[in-house]
């Protein structure tokens, strides 16, 4: 089955070319590297920011503890020269010596404690809690250590703290607080802010006083020029006139167009996000209830044909309920490719031979896949009817156990571990659960509150591998990352959906 009409239908307007045959990028020449975003930049204090792309420019400005290398999986020192485990609830850090904050102060113990106290204390309200709530206390042991204690035991804190927990400048937020921070932020990043003009754009200069040690030293390109561009055309037009360098998330159907031109380039990179499709079977008197039911809906769906027509063969085919690139990733699992004739001969076994009534909700745009999925469940006589709400409306709908299925995505925070995936999230007996399997909860709460990664590995593991025999949900794909730029640009997205510009140089 083809779904070209329904690709039709949401396909990306043509796009806005020129007639340029040759575009002269300008930022290879000035040392300046022209980016566009289309969400505004709304503040610079990153733990107010809800924003990726104010996140980002954090992660230009500020420095954590520790850092991620996404290919090796390990924890990077980066303020914190060193780091170690005393026990299963805290970590002391010796606080890297030389490193200066924008204005040139010195960065100091007291300033991490500082940092760590202020933004999970109760009255701070970071934008994202769960970054900060399992912080009990930080505590200077002496000139150049800092302890910092844990609530209980929370196997995510290195995750967390690398680069999510940016650390601030004691005295500078104690003059201009968090107001100060949004519009003339201090840190001892890589890059410090020249310019900022809200609802257009950002400017920064590498920062030539930046110390040695960690993952974002030696920043090759002087200046950093991000605009907002809100309108994917007018993005296009000016990456093609040689006044951008480089534009992030370009849908599939606009790619070959861009390739084409000269001086162009598109990369595809993986990331964190994934689709799927959960399933209901507490719902009173509900179809899924029986575990025949809930396969039958996973051989029925052509996730490969589905995943060609809209989103491109770059998201790659996933089995289980989470992405291959976290730690804790059990792949070798019960699968269910595509084959509807069993589909139909467990509904028959299941006693629903005449078909049955299901009910999906979708959170949100979603570019025709419902669609093609709903059209695969016909096929074998499940009529499912489509309900797309806003997000707020469809998690309310869904954890009230008004819909039998959800189509939805999860991109864990940007974390690499399955403790925030999907996993995690809803397999615990927490409020997003409506599955409540007694075999799966304990080991997942057990998961989520050692320390133990080879002991945390294999209870994912045996979660993992129940909730794809028992067929609690459709995995659909791991997502893919398009972005555009100046063939003479060297810059590649990291799988936590961040863009390390301090990377980039030119060719």
């Amino acid at each position: 089955m083809k779904y070209t009409a329904m690709r039709n239908k949401v396909a990306i307007g043509l796009l806005v070319f020129t007639a340029l045959s040759q575009p002269a990028f300008a930022g290879k020449a000035t040392d300046t590297l022209n980016a566009a975003f289309s969400n505004e930049i709304e503040t610079l204090d990153s733990y107010k920011a809800s924003t990726r792309e104010a996140l980002i420019i954090g992660r230009h400005l500020y420095d954590g503890l520790v850092s991620k290398n996404y290919k090796t999986g390990e924890f990077i020192p980066e303020l914190a020269e060193s780091y170690k485990f005393t026990s299963d609830t805290q970590i002391d850090f010796k606080i890297r010596k030389g490193v200066k904050f924008h204005n040139g102060d010195a960065l100091t113990a007291d300033d991490v404690v500082f940092t760590l106290n202020l933004v999970s204390g109760p009255d701070f309200a970071a934008r994202y809690a769960i970054a900060v709530n399992w912080i009990d206390k930080a505590e200077k042991l002496d000139e150049d250590t800092v302890r910092l204690t844990m609530k209980k035991p929370f196997p995510l804190a290195l995750e967390m703290l690398a680069g999510n927990l940016p650390i601030y400048s004691k005295a500078y937020y104690e003059k201009v607080g968090s107001q100060g921070m949004a519009v003339k932020p201090i840190g001892t990043g890589p890059y410090k802010l020249v310019e900022l003009t809200p609802g257009l754009g950002v400017k920064l200069e590498r920062f030539d006083d930046y110390y040695k040690g960690g993952q974002k030293e030696n920043p090759q390109i002087k200046t950093l020029k991000f605009r907002v561009l809100p309108e994917r055309n007018t993005q296009y037009a000016e990456l093609l006139n040689g006044n951008l360098d480089w534009i992030w998330r370009v849908p599939k159907d606009d790619v070959p167009r861009l390739e084409s031109r000269p001086g162009v380039k598109v990369e595809n990179a993986p990331i964190m996000r994934i689709s799927y499709i959960s399933m209901a079977p507490r719902v009173p008197n509900s179809p899924l209830a029986d575990e025949r039911v809930r396969k039958a809906i996973n051989y029925a769906i052509n996730r490969t044909e589905i995943r060609d027509a809209f989103v491109g063969k770059d998201y790659r085919i996933i089995n289980s309920a989470c992405n291959p690139v976290q730690f804790g990733c059990e792949t070798d699992v019960t699968t269910y490719e595509y084959n509807p004739e069993q589909a139909k001969k467990l509904l028959k076994e299941a006693g629903f031979e005449k078909g049955l009534n299901l009910s999906m909700v979708i959170p949100g745009p979603a570019a025709g896949v419902p669609e093609a999925i709903k059209a695969n469940l016909a096929s074998v006589g499940i009529n499912l009817k489509l309900n797309s709400l806003q997000y707020s409306a469809a998690v309310d709908q869904w954890r009230s156990g008004k819909q039998d299925l959800s189509y939805d995505d999860w991109g864990s925070y940007g974390v690499g571990d399955v403790g925030l995936n999907v996993v995690g999230n809803s397999f615990a007996d927490t409020g997003e659960d409506v599955v409540k399997d007694p075999e799966i909860i304990p080991l997942i709460q057990e998961a989520g509150r050692i320390i133990d990664m080879d002991r945390r590995k294999a209870l994912y593991s045996k979660a993992l591998k129940l909730i794809a025999e028992k067929a609690y949900l459709v995995p659909l794909w791991a997502w893919s990352m398009n972005t555009a730029m100046a063939k003479d640009l060297d810059l590649h997205v990291s799988p936590d959906e961040f863009v390390p510009f301090y990377d980039a140089n030119w060719k």
